[in-house]
């Protein structure tokens, strides 16, 4: 299977040349790198990498994923691996996880709490949040997750059939939701955790935490409502 690879960045100048290097499955034609109006030379970065560079000035994590995946429309791949740009997961076990998808899976979730973490790399509030988002969706879509973890492979097809919308931090929890809801095969994947370089926009900080969490929340009892 031929697929891209979508990396959303904002302010990843330091960490973006580790993750674009250590990307090395030959399945991957093509990497996106989608800049999110980022103010510390990470577009400048990008381009001098061998990446394609979408700048999306629109902020949020989602609204840089969408981008990347309409830059793709024109000429589709099989399947679309994202992941972040601050090298906190290992860019070279996206293998395992286009293994999945070429195995039968629609979408392939990679599991930070069934791999290998680097001690204080998911910080206690993200292991708290994440927690109480998948127990949510256990009870209230019937399927087990173990993590909502950004690294991740999906089936061009499906990754269409569900039809994201979110813009900004529902982004992983609603496409997990919509695959459930849709029927699609879904598959975890161990996948190694390391501490992120810089500081994370989310759970790094208190306001972060509290408006992730809001949304994640608020986007599973959205999707879950009227099942």
């Amino acid at each position: 299977m031929k697929f891209a690879a979508i990396i959303p960045v904002f302010n990843e100048r330091e960490s973006l040349p580790l993750v674009v290097r250590d990307l090395t499955d030959p399945r991957l034609e093509e990497i996106y790198v989608v800049d999110n109006g980022s103010s510390d030379g990470t577009g400048a970065m990008a381009a001098i990498l061998s990446v394609r560079v979408i700048h999306e000035p629109r902020r949020g994590y989602g609204s840089a994923c969408l981008a990347g995946i309409a830059a793709l429309a024109a000429h589709p791949p099989e399947g679309v691996l994202f992941l972040d740009g601050d090298y906190s997961d290992h860019p070279e076990e996206a293998g395992s996880l286009l293994d999945a998808i070429e195995a039968g899976a629609d979408l392939a979730i990679g599991s930070r709490v069934l791999g290998r973490r680097e001690p204080g790399a998911l910080l206690p509030q993200a292991r708290a949040g994440n927690a109480l988002a998948t127990l949510l969706i256990r009870l209230l879509y019937g399927h087990r997750f173990t993590d909502l973890g950004p690294f991740r492979a999906i089936r061009w097809d499906a990754l269409q059939k569900i039809g994201m919308r979110d813009m900004n931090f529902g982004w992983t929890c609603e496409m997990q939701v919509k695959a459930v809801r849709q029927g699609l095969k879904i598959v975890e994947v161990p996948v190694s955790y390391r501490r992120r370089i810089g500081v994370s926009k989310i759970a790094g900080t208190l306001t972060g935490t509290v408006r992730a969490g809001y949304k994640i929340l608020w986007t599973i009892a959205k999707h879950g409502w009227g099942k």
